[in-house]
């Protein structure tokens, strides 16, 4: 198969082009600036930003299927004077031009990583199932849920088959964000005031979400599809530290502080976000994608982590 992939430089993307050459596929990357290699990759497109007036005509010509990659992530401190209008031009309307473009140029499926957040960007206390009426907040769990359903609109009107895959929090190799943080303090030796933490939050390890990219892609089932995936268990924060931890070859030092504690510490500093994604619960059922395409995630947690940690300890030096 032919595959288009945006966002080929990426975090995940460079998960999933590899194992999509692996697997027989050829691919075509698309890349915003001219000096991003692509190993791998049988050729490669600067598209420049992706948005509503990117030109995809003469990129899509001869490609089987699209795997849309490429998004506005979310960010801690937003310098857009309009972050929903910012998030929106690349998110929505941009997935909706490459949509429509690629249903014109005779692509049969389009895979799109969305986000849980187009469910819901806090903590919930019940399991997030496909079956959860869908109350973002966030500008980009807003414009990821309008990409949706923008790309369901298309696939009715035009047989473009659309899948729509929504990952948790993604770990492995070249990951940033909150989690390379958590593995720079954990490295440190630094304390952290979350051993008595008890939550549960479903994570994917990079590795597991590439395969669902693939099966998503193929089977015949996965048309129409809207898939919640994850690694198989939640973890509490304090049982991610320890895994870390471990990885790393380090000690995890946990402070057993009570979670009234640290809510009330959150609430002086006006911390109360950034307390919820770490001290909350977010649990998927993921029992969607295992019925339509009987997918498992094949690697194990503890392997995803110990990957990672060798790519942070490289990376340290």
């Amino acid at each position: 198969m032919r595959v288009l992939v945006t966002g080929a430089n990426g975090f995940v993307a460079r998960t999933v082009i590899p194992l999509l050459v692996e697997r027989g596929h050829s691919v075509r990357a698309v890349v915003r600036r001219a000096d991003a290699a692509v190993p791998g990759a049988a050729d490669t497109v600067t598209i420049g930003d992706i948005g509503p007036a990117t030109a995809w005509g003469n990129v899509l010509q001869g490609m089987d299927a699209v795997v849309h990659l490429a998004a506005r992530v979310h960010v801690m401190r937003d310098r857009e004077s309009d972050p929903l209008a910012a998030f929106r031009r690349v998110n929505t309307a941009g997935t909706r031009v490459l949509a429509e473009a690629a249903a014109a140029a005779g692509v049969k499926r389009m895979v799109y990583l969305s986000s849980v957040k187009a469910l819901a960007d806090e903590s919930r206390p019940d399991e997030l199932s496909e079956e959860t009426e869908p109350d973002p907040h966030s500008p980009y769990g807003i414009s990821k849920l309008e990409a949706e359903r923008a790309l369901a609109e298309i696939s009715a009107r035009t047989g473009l088959e659309a899948v729509v895959i929504r990952p948790p929090l993604v770990y492995g190799p070249g990951v940033g964000g909150n989690f390379l943080r958590l593995m720079q303090a954990v490295d440190r030796g630094i304390p952290l005031p979350l051993g008595a933490l008890e939550n549960r939050r479903s994570l994917i390890f990079v590795g597991n979400l590439a395969d669902a990219v693939q099966e998503c892609l193929t089977h015949p089932q996965a048309a129409g599809g809207r898939f919640l995936v994850h690694d198989g268990r939640p973890m509490s924060t304090a049982e991610l530290v320890r895994a870390i931890a471990e990885a790393l070859g380090k000690p995890a030092r946990l402070l057993p502080v009570p979670p009234s504690m640290l809510a009330f510490a959150a609430r002086l500093v006006r911390r109360e976000a950034m307390l919820d994604r770490v001290a909350g619960s977010l649990v998927i059922d993921d029992g969607a994608i295992r019925r339509a395409l009987n997918w498992r995630p094949p690697c194990y947690p503890a392997y995803g982590l110990r990957l990672t940690a060798e790519w942070f300890k490289a990376l340290r030096g």
